[in-house]
C-alpha cells in the first residue's frame, strides 16, 4: 500500500517518517523503534499515535513509501 508520508531528518542524516496518512486519517509517528537498510530500500519500524505499530518501507530510487506491516494495539508479537 503506497503512503503519503511527512518526513524529518533523523539522527543518522536520513529522511525518517514523522507522520503518514491512511485514507483521510493522519497518523503521527511517536517513535522510530528500529530501522534497517536493504539494497534500495530502508525499513522503519514505528510506534504511532493510534497505539499501533507499523513497518514502513522507503524506496530511495523512486522516492516512494509503502506500508508493509500493521500490528494493532492489542495484538501479540
Amino acid at each position: 500500500m503506497l503512503l503519503r508520508v511527512d518526513t524529518v531528518t533523523g539522527p543518522l542524516g536520513l529522511l525518517e517518517p514523522a507522520a503518514f496518512w491512511l485514507g483521510a486519517d493522519r497518523i503521527t509517528v511517536l517513535d522510530v523503534v528500529d530501522r534497517w537498510p536493504a539494497s534500495d530500500y530502508i525499513y522503519f519500524k514505528v510506534s504511532a499515535s493510534d497505539q499501533a505499530s507499523y513497518i514502513l518501507r522507503h524506496d530511495s530510487r523512486q522516492d516512494c513509501w509503502e506500508l508493509t506491516l500493521y500490528k494493532s494495539p492489542g495484538q501479540a508479537a
